[in-house]
């Protein structure tokens, strides 16, 4: 059972909002706070209505009309939806990769560049040799037998 599992009948869910019953029905028949209904057509609100009725009290203790708290709850229900949303497509995403046997490795470049790589290849090294020298010094013939060390 989780939170929009419908299970109150409505003097349980108005006891627990502590409101009167004929208050939830109010809310009910403008669209403020909607319950699930039964084949026989009763209510039955699950626990995330009553913490809505629960806000709707606060909000209205606090001098906010019921048109200004069905905005707030209508964008707090899209909050909900989409943060939902995210989350699956998060874990989407990481069993897709996990998945993958394609999955791409970043390492640095040579010059602090991003390079991707295949999953299990390395990086290719440079091999070049850089010679340091002074300013104003003329270049010295360097032979690959030199750099190589083969005597």
């Amino acid at each position: 059972m989780d939170e929009e599992t419908p299970v109150f009948a409505i003097a349980v869910a108005a006891e627990l909002a502590g409101m009167h019953p004929q208050t939830l029905r109010q809310y009910d028949r403008i669209g403020l706070v909607s319950p699930t209904r039964t084949a026989g057509k009763s209510r039955r609100y699950s626990m995330r209505d009553v913490m809505q009725l629960r806000e709707v009290a606060r909000l209205s203790s606090e001098g906010v009309s019921l048109e200004g708290i069905s905005r707030i709850l209508a964008l707090e229900n899209q909050v909900a939806d989409l943060t939902k949303r995210v989350r699956d497509l998060e874990h989407t995403l990481a069993d897709q990769m996990l998945r993958s046997s394609g999955r791409l490795v970043f390492a640095a470049g040579a010059h602090g560049d991003v390079v991707p790589l295949r999953h299990g290849t390395r990086a290719q090294r440079r091999t070049e040799v850089v010679v340091w020298r002074p300013l104003g010094e003329r270049p010295a013939r360097v032979e690959p037998d030199d750099v190589l060390g083969d005597d």
